[in-house]
C-alpha cells in the first residue's frame, strides 16, 4: 500500500494538514488527485501531505529553505509542494526538458537544499548532481517508478521516507511558495521571487485559502481542473494548484493527448481546463468521429494564454464548445494582467481584454511619458495590492524591467483602445514563444556563438504552423568551413548543452549579418522576410 493508506482515515485529530484538514473531514472520499496511474482521495491527501511535512522536517528542510522538483504532472508533485506550502519552504518546479548544465545551474542558483526527482529523469538529474556548481544539495530523493515500484539506489526514496514519517501535526505551519526560473534575456534563466513566494517566519499557511479563495472569481472553485499542461510552467501551477488548494480536484495528464484530454473531462465531469495554443489546434485536428463522441456539458471555463492563438484555432473551438474560452495576458512576474471572454473577443477581434480589477495597465513610450489612447509603447502594470517581484540574486534585472517600485514590465509593446481593452503588438526584448513557451534567444546565441567554427551568429524567431514560432539560427561560418557539414555539428553541439526545444529547427548560413553603426544585430530586418504576410509580425 502507499504510505497514505497506511493511517486510518477517521482519526484526523492526527491527520491535518491546515490546507487539506477541512476537505478531509467534510468530503473525505470524494476524489482529490487523479494521475496517469491512480487517484486519490481527499482523506488520502490529508494523510500524505502530513507525512510530507514530516518527512521534510526528518531531513532537516525547513522554513527558510529551498527545494527543486524536477518531476511531471503526478500526485507525488502535489504531495510535495502542498508540504512546502505548509512549511516556509520555497520550491522550485524545474523544466524537466533541461539537459544536466541547465539543471546544475538552477539547483546551484536556487541553493536548493534537496532536489526530488521524477523516476523519467533520474538518470540526467544523477548526471547534474556530479556537476560542482551543485555543492549545496544535501539530499536527492526520487518518487518510485509506479510500474516497477522499485527504488534507485542513486537517490533516497520518497515513499520510504513518507512510510516513515509520522503522521501528527506539526505544531506551526508556515507559508511557503514556488520561485519559477525564466529563461534569460542576458543567458542563464532568472527566478522570480513573488509575492506567493515564502515570506517569512510571521506568515502562517492559512493564507494561501486566501489566494484560492480569489481564484472562485476566475474558475469553478470547487469544481475539478484538468491539468494537460508541465506544471513546472507558472501558469499550469497557477491554475491547477490554487483552485486545489481552495477544494477543487486535480486530474491530469503526463504527455498531452488531445483525446485523453476529451475523455477526462466527461469521465471526471471538469469544469476547467488550461490551454495553450498549441494544444487547440490539436483539438480541432481531431477527427470528427472522436470530436462528435465529446460531451464536454460539464466544462464552465477554457482558460487559454502563453502565446498569440491563431484567430481561425480560436474560432473553432469557441464555435465546438461554446463561449466559454476566456483569453489572459500575463506573465510568470505579472501573473494575470488581463482577459478577454468569447463574446468580448469575438466584438474586438483579437485583444486582449481590459484590465483585471487588481491591475493597473500602463502605456509607456520611449520618452518615459504615459502613451495616448490607441498609441503603442512599452506595456507597464503595476498591482493596487502592493505585489511586486525581484529576481533571484539579480537586483540590476530587477532594476531593469521596473519603471518604478511596483511597476514592472515584461517587455511587450501594445496600446490601449477608448474602452480600455488591451492590443498587443510586438515585443520589445527578442523573446521567441514556440508552443507557449518562452525562449530568450541569448542563451542560444551564447552556445553557437562558442564554437570554434563559427565567426558570428545570431537567433530569431520565425512562423511555425502547429507552435506559433519556431527558433532559427543565423550564422557566419569561418572561412574555409563546409556550410552544411557545420549545421549537422551545431545541431548536436547545442542538444550536448541545451534542452530540446531550444535547439534551432533550421540554420541559415549568410556571409554578414545586418548590424548597425553601434554593432547591434538588426533583429527586426531579418526577421521581416518570414513573417511577410502573417496578421501579426513578431
Amino acid at each position: 500500500p502507499e504510505p497514505w493508506a497506511t493511517c486510518r482515515f477517521d482519526h484526523y485529530s492526527r491527520a491535518v494538514a491546515l490546507l487539506t484538514r477541512g476537505f478531509a473531514e467534510e468530503r473525505s472520499n470524494e476524489l482529490a488527485l487523479a494521475d496517469d496511474v491512480a487517484e486519490m482521495t481527499w482523506a488520502e491527501l490529508d494523510i500524505a501531505v502530513n507525512r510530507a511535512l514530516n518527512a521534510l522536517a526528518d531531513l532537516g528542510i525547513g522554513a527558510g529553505d529551498t527545494v527543486a522538483i524536477v518531476a511531471g504532472n503526478c500526485n507525488e508533485w502535489f504531495i510535495l509542494s502542498l508540504a512546502c506550502g505548509h512549511s516556509g519552504i520555497t520550491f522550485v518546479p524545474v523544466n524537466w526538458h533541461l539537459v544536466a548544465p541547465e539543471l546544475a545551474y538552477i539547483f546551484g542558483d536556487s541553493d536548493a537544499k534537496a532536489v526530488f526527482v521524477g523516476h523519467h529523469y533520474a538518470d540526467v538529474v544523477h548526471t547534474a548532481l556530479a556537476d560542482e556548481r551543485c555543492s549545496n544539495i544535501e539530499h536527492a530523493v526520487v518518487f518510485r517508478n509506479p510500474e516497477t515500484n522499485a527504488s534507485d539506489d542513486r537517490f533516497k526514496d520518497f515513499n520510504a521516507l513518507l512510510t516513515a514519517a509520522e503522521v501528527s501535526e506539526p505544531e506551526k505551519q508556515l507559508m511557503g511558495g514556488p520561485m519559477f526560473y525564466t529563461s534569460g534575456t542576458t543567458g542563464h534563466p532568472k527566478g522570480v521571487r513573488g509575492s506567493l513566494t515564502s515570506v517569512g517566519d510571521d506568515v502562517g499557511a492559512e493564507i494561501w485559502q486566501l489566494v484560492g479563495a480569489g481564484f472562485a472569481s476566475l474558475m469553478t472553485v470547487p469544481g475539478v481542473t484538468v491539468l494537460c499542461g508541465p506544471i513546472y510552467h507558472s501558469a499550469q501551477w497557477a491554475f491547477s494548484w490554487l483552485p486545489m488548494i481552495a477544494g477543487s480536484a486535480v486530474v491530469m495528464q503526463h504527455k498531452y493527448d488531445s483525446a485523453g484530454v476529451l475523455d477526462l473531462i466527461d469521465h471526471h465531469q471538469a469544469t476547467n481546463i488550461h490551454l495553450v495554443p498549441t494544444q487547440m489546434k490539436r483539438l480541432i485536428d481531431l477527427p470528427d468521429a472522436v470530436k462528435s463522441s465529446f460531451d464536454g456539458s460539464s466544462l464552465d471555463i477554457v482558460l487559454h494564454g502563453a502565446a498569440p492563438c491563431p484567430p481561425v484555432v480560436k474560432r473553432s473551438l469557441i464555435e465546438w464548445w461554446g463561449p466559454k474560452i476566456s483569453e489572459y495576458y500575463g506573465s510568470t512576474e505579472g501573473s494575470v494582467v488581463s482577459m478577454v471572454d468569447s463574446e468580448q473577443w469575438l466584438a474586438k477581434g483579437g485583444s486582449v481584454g481590459p484590465a483585471m480589477p487588481n491591475i493597473e495597465i500602463m502605456i509607456i513610450g520611449d520618452d518615459g511619458q504615459p502613451c495616448a489612447t490607441n498609441e503603442s509603447g512599452t506595456i507597464y502594470f503595476r498591482n493596487q495590492m502592493g505585489k511586486d517581484f525581484e529576481y533571484h540574486k539579480a537586483p540590476e534585472k530587477t532594476a531593469e524591467v521596473h519603471l518604478e517600485p511596483g511597476v514592472a514590465t515584461s517587455g511587450d509593446v501594445g496600446y490601449l483602445d477608448e474602452d480600455g481593452f488591451l492590443w498587443l503588438s510586438d515585443r520589445k526584448i527578442d523573446m521567441i514563444i514556440s508552443g507557449g513557451v518562452n525562449i530568450y534567444p541569448a542563451e542560444i546565441e551564447g552556445v553557437i556563438g562558442g564554437h570554434d567554427d563559427v565567426a558570428d551568429v545570431t537567433v530569431i524567431g520565425v512562423p511555425n504552423d502547429e507552435y506559433g514560432e519556431e527558433v532559427k539560427a543565423v550564422v557566419v561560418a569561418n572561412e574555409g568551413v563546409e556550410a552544411e557539414a557545420l549545421g549537422d555539428t551545431l545541431r548536436t553541439f547545442c542538444r550536448e548543452q541545451l534542452a530540446s526545444y531550444k535547439v534551432p529547427r533550421s540554420i541559415d548560413f549568410v556571409e554578414a549579418l545586418p548590424r548597425t553603426g553601434t554593432g547591434k544585430v538588426q533583429k527586426r530586418k531579418l526577421r521581416e522576410e518570414y513573417w511577410a504576410g502573417h496578421e501579426r509580425a513578431m
